[in-house]
């Protein structure tokens, strides 16, 4: 199967087009601990409708090595208590970049404007960290609006490649 793989950048905090909080009962937090379970629930959750498959196969204690890095960072968002959606950020201080690594909010929560708003608050905390980059990719077989939200907020296309997939 082909798959169109699209690498985005936003090079300014003034580049971002923001998207204010869409409920007053939404919260953005840091995961301070790492927990590897709530990192592995927001991969699988969100993940198997996208196929997210190269992290099926970690066991906890490469999940736990992954998030022990001091450079990997985790925000999850939540509504009152429930959980929405999530964002992993790593740090490339060498070059004064962040690749915002994975993305995405839970079914429940699709649909409410809080997508845009999760991306608006990842950029800038990304631009926190004193990078003059921040990156992600996406592709087809993403979410149909994902492409269009990195857009919206003002990432800007810089590298684009189709690749053949197996999807048995």
């Amino acid at each position: 199967m082909k798959v169109d793989r699209y690498y985005l950048e936003i090079n300014s905090l003034k580049s971002l087009n923001k998207v204010n909080s869409p409920n007053q009962n939404l919260a953005l937090e840091k995961v301070n601990i790492p927990d590897f379970a709530l990192n592995k629930f927001f991969y699988k959750n969100i993940g198997k409708h996208h196929r997210w498959v190269d992290r099926l196969f970690w066991d906890d204690l490469k999940w736990i090595s992954y998030l022990e890095n001091k450079n990997v960072n985790t925000y999850i968002l939540k509504l009152n208590k429930d959980l929405v959606g999530y964002f992993e950020v790593i740090e490339d201080l060498s070059i004064k970049s962040s690749e915002i690594a994975y993305f995405g909010i839970l079914d429940n929560y699709i649909g409410k404007k809080f997508g845009g708003y999760l991306l608006s608050e990842a950029i800038k905390i990304c631009f926190q960290f004193k990078s003059q980059k921040v990156w992600v990719h996406t592709c087809s077989l993403d979410h149909k609006h994902a492409l269009n939200n990195y857009l919206n907020r003002g990432l800007k296309i810089f590298k684009k490649e189709t690749i053949n997939i197996n999807m048995s």
